[in-house]
């Protein structure tokens, strides 16, 4: 397996042609895990666009991810939708393939995506920043997963543990005046 060597488009020829054309392409690629991330899959449908400065990429992805369970911390996989909408800007001259004016890469920021020196667009950094993104907060195995034990650090999910009477010392007053009360 590649690492998301098929979401690399060589734009050579886009880059030649005037501001608004375009060229659409499908994605349904396999890959090595990307960092942080854990995804290996994308899906989804990209139009590249000319631009006045570069190519525009656009439309929408689908991708897995991994991440650890917030409740229960066991590794789940997880769908993740979004729509990649960023601008990608040279590098290099097109015609003579001179590293880029100093006044012209000053408008380049450090977190701009670009084109490389052969003039491919990679959307692998995108799709890895982009489910970043997406991912929730605090994910979960299922929407239903019931944690570990706060006493014996079982996974609830698997079994019942043997300390569900279990009781915070630090609650006994109060569970005594409850029970003097006749409430439990």
């Amino acid at each position: 397996m590649a690492r998301g060597d098929d979401m690399r488009f060589n734009v050579a020829q886009l880059l030649k042609e005037g501001i608004g054309a375009r060229r659409n392409y499908s994605l349904d690629e396999t890959f090595e895990p990307l960092p942080e991330t854990g995804t290996t899959k994308v899906k989804g449908k990209i139009t590249l666009t000319r631009m006045d400065k570069g190519i525009w990429a656009n439309g929408p992805i689908e991708a897995n991810a991994s991440s650890i369970c917030a409740r229960c911390l066991t590794l789940s996989e997880h769908s993740v939708r979004f729509r990649v909408d960023e601008e990608y800007l040279p590098t290099v001259e097109f015609d003579s393939g001179a590293p880029i004016s100093a006044q012209k890469s000053r408008e380049i920021s450090e977190d701009a995506f670009t084109l490389d020196s052969h003039h491919t667009l990679d959307l692998t950094e995108t799709v890895r920043q982009y489910v970043v993104i997406n991912l929730p907060m605090k994910p979960l195995c299922h929407q239903n997963c019931a944690g570990l034990c706060s006493a014996c650090g079982a996974n609830l999910n698997d079994r019942p543990c043997d300390c569900s009477t279990y009781a915070d010392s630090r609650w006994s007053p109060l569970i005594d005046l409850l029970t003097a009360n006749g409430k439990r």
